[in-house]
Formats: C-alpha cells, structure tokens, sequence
C-alpha cells in the first residue's frame, strides 16, 4: 500500500510539473501561430491518445519522466507549401525565443501560484531561540548564546526556523565570514556578531546546518512517554505499550526522550532491562533493539516506539497572516529567492564547494513526495512549488538539449542577423545529451546509494 502511494504521488507530481512546463510552451505556439503536432506527457509508448479540433494529438506516455510538444519543423521532415507559414522554423526569431522561454516560465508561474495558496492561507513557524550552543563551534566562536533569538543573518531576517535553515543552506561551502543579529529573551536591544567560516560543510552528503553552526534549537522537554509503537517491532515484543514512561534502562536513569533514544542507539542487538512506569504502576520487561544501518554506514539500534511530543510555548510560535496582494508579494519574493538558491548551489557544485553526492533523481523526489504528501497538502504544494522552480531553473542553463541551448542559439541568431551553423548546432546538442545524461546517471547513482 505504501509503494502504491509513493508511486501514484509521484506520478501526480512529476506529471502536474511537466504538464505545466509543455502547456507553457503550447500555448504561446498556437498564439504564435505555430502548428503543434504533439502533445506528450511522458516519453515511450503511449498509453492514451485524443486530438482536439486542430488536429493536434494528445498523449500520455509510458515513461513519466518529462514531456515534449512536437511542432511542425521544416528541420524534421517534410511540410506542404500551404503549412509553410506555421511551421516553428519558418518563425521570427523573438517568436521562437518567447516559444522556448515560455516552458520554464510557466514553472516559475506554477511556483508562484503555489507559494500564493499557501501564503493566503496563513504560515507558521518557530521562533529560533538558541537551545545549546558547543563549545569550539561557529556559534561559540561569534559568541552566540543559549536562549537568544536569531533575528537575521547576514542582515536577512530570520523570524522561524525554516527562515534560518534557509538563510543557512546559502552558506553551504562558502569560506568568509557569518554575521548574526541575535537578541536576549524578554528584551528589544540588538546585538551583532560574527565568526568565520571554512568551506562550511562542503564535503557533507547531508548537511546538518543547525549540528554545523554549532546550535540546536529551543525544544520543550521531551519525557520519554511512549506515544505509539510499531507493530512487530522490539518494542511490540516487550510488551511496551501507548503511554509507558520509561524510567530506567539497566538500573540508569532517562530523565528525557533523548537519553532513551541514544541509549538504545548504542546497542543494537544488545539485551535491555527496562522498568516503566504504567498507570501508576512499576512494570519491568526486556528488549533487544535490532541493528539497522545510518546514512554512514553505522549499526544503530532501533526497538519502533515514537515518543509524545509536547506542544510549544505559544510565545515560541510566530503566525504570519497577508491578504492577497501581500501574499502574491511575497509568493514572487519566496520564487526569486529559491532561483537565486539553485543557481547559487550549481554554481558551488561546479566550483567542487558542494558535494555532487547532493544531487538527487527520481528516486529522491519519489521518496520526498511521498513524505510531503503524507505531511499534508500544504507540505505538497510547498515541494511541488521547490520542484518547479528547481525545473525552471535547471532548464534555463545553456546547455544544448535543454530550452536553455536552444535560447542560447536563438539569441546569437538575433544577434549575428543569421542562424548557428546546422553542424555546429548538431556538435552542441550531441555534447549536451552527453552532458545531461552524465548528469542523470550521477543523480540515480546518488539516489541507489542512499537506499
């Protein structure tokens, strides 16, 4: 059932994505004039075709992982004398650049219209009060302190925690200096400091920036209540059970949810003698936690309890309400940012200030989706909104193949006053399927390697 889901949300996500990037460009063809052949979601055979009244066919293909819209082509067999006129190539060449452009545009479109649901609709989040800062680290080092609030970074505002994980992510592998806008608990006085960073976690596959900083955030106590435990597990075995709270484990005492939690990190495989406490009543029983491997390769162990979260102080939560045109603003700020992220981040991948292990495929944003989409729909659209803009973007780089080598040769036309050489144009497009499948077959070998 859940391969299912994963598989379906995936499909929905991958094909509303590349539906809206095909119809950009299908729709200012036809307004350009220009005859469309084709329009296919999916590569491969079909699966389900339709024509509309002018002739063009619809298709949805076998496989998922993009689309086309084929266009009547002079370059691609022959046209009778009475369709010269709508043929793409017989086309002027601004009309021929807004026809290309308009794919990734539609994306950043897509993205905006996301943000803007979700904007309308109300965002929270966390306020960033420091919860401990480690000795030696960046934070120490800029004298960051517990119970402060990071109010900006690098004089960008940081009012939650995903504002600061965001800010945050833009200094992945930069070597210069961070500089922090903190303020104390109860209090309006400003305070700024700084520390130096280092290629800042440039050689992590997953990089940890709160664990990087040197910080983690202001959380609630977490008693080590059992809130849920999973069937078949270690801890279904022992007998554990809803609302246990776990006293001790071999005679020591867990006063919080993570001291329980690593102890049993500690020792997969191991026996564990546990007294909880249960309605009142002192119970004892014995697990064994199984052994699973980390992201580096680690045995951890694990006995498949979840804990009871307890809910945040309600000075802790910032709620953000805009009315429509402030939530447009601010959904076209939310896209501008997330371009000036991407490029940022290929950029830094190209410089080897990133790790390439980063780069994700299908199986990451399957595994991803499904995440989100079980999140809840605001998760979803918020994802689908990053993919967008991470689609726009990537299809804008000038690499042949993609609508940003085809840009690229458009506009030294306009330039020069005549076409890119057909031969020079056939060097650039065989080195950009090179390029781009180097790419994909790095990003599959990322996404097998995380599995």
């Amino acid at each position: 059932m859940d391969l299912a889901f994963t598989i379906g949300i995936t499909l929905i996500t991958l094909g509303v994505l590349v539906a809206v990037h095909e119809y950009g460009h299908f729709w200012v063809a036809r307004r350009c004039g220009v005859k469309v052949l084709r329009f296919s979601i999916g590569f491969g055979k079909s699966l389900y075709t339709w024509h509309d009244r002018h002739g063009t066919e619809y298709c949805i293909a076998m496989i998922p992982l993009g689309g086309y819209v084929k266009m009547l082509d002079e370059r691609e067999g022959d046209v009778a004398a009475a369709d010269l006129e709508h043929a793409f190539n017989r086309k002027p060449v601004l009309q021929r650049i807004a026809v290309v452009a308009a794919g990734p545009l539609a994306n950043f479109a897509l993205a905006i219209v996301a943000y803007w649901i979700l904007f309308m609709g109300g965002e929270s989040g966390y306020a960033p009060v420091i919860g401990s800062v480690q000795s030696g680290s960046v934070a120490d080092a800029a004298g960051l302190r517990v119970g402060q609030e990071i109010v900006a970074v690098d004089g960008e505002e940081t009012p939650t925690w995903q504002a600061l994980s965001f800010r945050l992510l833009d200094r992945i592998g930069d070597t210069g200096s961070i500089r922090f806008t903190v303020r104390e608990s109860g209090s309006d006085m400003l305070y700024q400091s700084e520390a130096a960073l280092q290629r800042w976690l440039s050689e992590q596959e997953e990089p940890d920036l709160f664990g990087g900083l040197g910080i983690s955030m202001y959380t609630p106590e977490v008693p080590p209540v059992v809130d849920e435990v999973v069937a078949d597990s270690p801890a279904a075995r022992a007998g554990l059970q809803a609302g246990d709270r776990v006293l001790r484990a071999d005679g020591i005492p867990m006063p919080q949810w993570m001291d329980w939690v690593e102890y049993v990190r500690e020792r997969p495989g191991q026996r564990i003698e546990l007294e909880l406490s249960r309605d009142g009543q002192l119970q004892t029983t014995t697990i064994v936690p199984d052994g699973e491997a980390d992201a580096s390769g680690a045995m951890v162990g694990r006995v498949g309890v979840a804990v009871a979260m307890p809910a945040m102080p309600p000075e802790m939560v910032r709620q953000f309400q805009r009315g429509p045109l402030q939530s447009l603003g601010a959904a076209v700020t939310r896209t501008g940012e997330l371009t000036s992220f991407t490029l940022s981040s290929i950029k830094k991948m190209l410089q080897g200030l990133i790790s390439p292990k980063n780069l994700s495929g299908p199986i990451t944003i399957a595994k991803v989706a499904s995440a989100s989409a079980k999140s809840g729909l605001e998760s979803w659209i918020g994802f689908l909104a990053l993919l967008s803009v991470s689609l726009a973007v990537l299809n804008l780089l000038p690499i042949p193949v993609l609508d940003g080598g085809h840009l690229l040769y458009y506009t030294m036309e306009l330039l020069a006053g005549r076409p890119v050489p057909e031969k020079i144009q056939a060097l650039g497009y065989q080195l950009g399927l090179f390029m781009i499948l180097g790419i994909m077959a790095l990003a599959l070998y990322n996404d097998f390697a995380r599995l």
